[in-house]
């Protein structure tokens, strides 16, 4: 993994093929645009289709993803990269209630890694797992 932070998402870069629970199935298509200044997620399974870029920011030390869908959904998260795991984190209301929710990467190799997506219902003391996705380059 890199010291310089603008290229610790280099790890994502590339085509995966993603599976979880029993039968859940997805492809994504990872790539570096704009002078290599931002990672572009190209997300897609049979019911959700949706995309990301994320970029880092070297003022607050953060990187920071916006995520939308073909469902309308907007999400907006921050994070880093320590201890061998990307977490992006955002404040969110979900039905009516107010929740953290955060991304993480972790068990990452070059050929395949794991996705968590967690929500904290106490500020982020405690997280539970809500989406597994394990991740497998395609060769």
């Amino acid at each position: 993994m890199s010291d310089q932070p603008e290229t610790q998402f280099d790890f994502w870069l590339g085509e995966w093929d993603m599976t979880w629970g029993a039968d859940g199935k997805a492809t994504n298509h990872v790539l570096c645009i704009l002078d290599g200044k931002v990672i572009q997620e190209n997300f897609s399974s049979v019911d959700l289709n949706g995309m990301s870029v994320s970029v880092y920011d070297p003022e607050r030390g953060l990187w920071c993803q916006t995520w939308v869908d073909n469902n309308g959904t907007y999400l907006d998260f921050t994070g880093k990269f320590e201890d061998g795991k990307m977490i992006l984190i955002r404040d969110a209301i979900v039905r009516g209630e107010a929740c953290k929710q955060r991304m993480v990467w972790y068990n990452i190799e070059a050929s395949q890694f794991d996705w968590n997506w967690e929500r904290s219902d106490d500020g982020g003391v405690t997280w539970r797992v809500l989406w597994q996705i394990k991740y497998t380059r395609k060769l």
